[in-house]
């Protein structure tokens, strides 16, 4: 694995790069990361990178020629490889565990741009970069600290950076849920004690204990993962169960008719109210509404799941192509025929008991069984859950696009696709 970091500040990148894990993984020669002075590209004896913006305003921005000439320096001397160039802004899709699995999965030379000022000219993000990353909802005054992040996370999952793949994969994160406590000596330390079953030493109950400590954990502390979670085992079902008190129910499904569409603007209804307490900003603005259902519904592909008759989910399939899926910033996995997973909603009360992945199922199947290459999903990049549930379903994701038959605010999307 290859990694160029792009920045005005080579030198604040560089010591954290080399040091520890990271630094003793590139004198092994498993990883190469690079700090490249956008400075040194300039065309102007001052080296000048920036520039007032058009239109005013505060601040300057980063001009398209320094970055656009280092970017070709860079890629000149790495060859040719599995390339993808990533801006890391404020703007782009939220960093997870999922996009380092993806990167590290999936290519072989990582180009880390680094904004500074009021960001970078436009032109440069639409011509040269694969995509957009953030670290989090918040802002910085440069693209280090992020570039940064991402560089590590991925770089730490490399094939003989860590000892074993079990020092990554029991990580919180991994799988959808958070890491189990740990302890080290000694073992009474401030009339606190380690628990019991750590210090018996039996692996099969240590193992047991940890995953429903993983469970514990992750209800009490990030319940939106819990909810999303599947039970992978016998054992799961039997925690979640003892944690919630329900039982994985069995569902039916079938069309949807023109008179569940009532039924199907509730079960949407509650889904929007939950993103909006999660900050969300999708379905916030009327948004599936009647007409779209209706013509759902008039195109056979709308689904509507039951639960001992009482309306508990809704699933769309269009068979048609996506007329902004043509206009994709990045690129798709397959350019064979494809079905595409549309207005995926769960009643508040069947949230965490395994409908979510029996409509996605049922769509698979669907699609497999008519003949279709791959089926593709968009949904707004805050969608944690959404995008958890894609992506333990085998989905990579592969950019982003902006929807135009919408009437909501935020139209732009990141985009995930599965190949059968």
């Amino acid at each position: 694995m290859r990694i160029d970091i792009l920045t005005l500040f080579p030198e604040a990148v560089r010591p954290m790069m080399e040091a520890s894990i990271l630094g003793r993984a590139a004198k092994k020669g498993l990883i190469e990361i690079n700090c490249i002075q956008i400075r040194d590209f300039t065309t102007n004896r001052q080296q000048q990178v920036d520039d007032y913006p058009y239109g005013g305003g505060w601040g300057c921005v980063m001009m398209a020629q320094p970055l656009k000439a280092c970017l070709d320096w860079v890629t000149e001397q790495a060859g040719p490889r599995k390339r993808r160039v990533i801006y890391m802004s404020p703007q782009g899709a939220r960093f997870d565990q999922g996009h380092a699995r993806r990167l590290v999965s999936g290519y072989d030379h990582l180009v880390l741009v680094c904004g500074h000022y009021e960001g970078v000219d436009e032109r440069f993000i639409e011509k040269c970069c694969d995509e957009e990353l953030s670290v989090g909802d918040f802002v910085l005054t440069g693209g280090e600290i992020p570039a940064m992040a991402v560089a590590d996370s991925v770089c730490r999952m490399v094939p003989g950076v860590l000892s074993d793949p079990a020092c990554y994969m029991g990580e919180s994160h991994w799988e959808g849920l958070l890491e189990y406590p740990q302890y080290t000596r000694p073992e009474t330390w401030e009339g606190l004690t380690v628990p019991e079953v750590l210090r018996q030493g039996v692996h099969r109950d240590i193992e047991a204990w940890r995953r429903e400590q993983q469970l514990i954990r992750t209800k009490e502390r990030r319940p939106d993962l819990f909810e999303a979670f599947t039970p992978q085992t016998e054992a799961d079902r039997q925690t979640v169960l003892r944690l919630t008190g329900r039982e994985k129910l069995t569902y039916d499904c079938r069309p949807a008719r023109s008179e569940d569409i009532p039924d199907l603007l509730a079960i949407t209804a509650e889904a929007s109210a939950y993103m909006k307490e999660r900050g969300v900003d999708q379905w916030q603005d009327g948004f599936p509404n009647a007409e779209v259902f209706a013509r759902d519904i008039a195109a056979g592909g709308c689904w509507l799941f039951t639960h001992e008759g009482a309306p508990a989910g809704v699933i769309s399939l269009y068979t048609a192509p996506e007329p902004d899926y043509g206009a994709i910033r990045g690129a798709w996995l397959s350019r064979g025929p494809y079905a595409t997973v549309h207005r995926t909603a769960v009643k508040a009360a069947y949230r965490g008991r395994g409908l979510a992945d029996e409509m996605m199922q049922l769509c698979e199947d669907l699609a497999l069984g008519r003949g279709f290459a791959s089926v593709r999903a968009d949904t707004h990049a805050d969608n944690a859950a959404m995008r958890r549930l894609l992506e333990k379903r085998g989905y990579a994701y592969c950019g982003a696009v902006t929807l135009t038959d919408t009437v909501e605010k935020d139209p732009e999307r990141v985009c995930y696709e599965k190949v059968f």
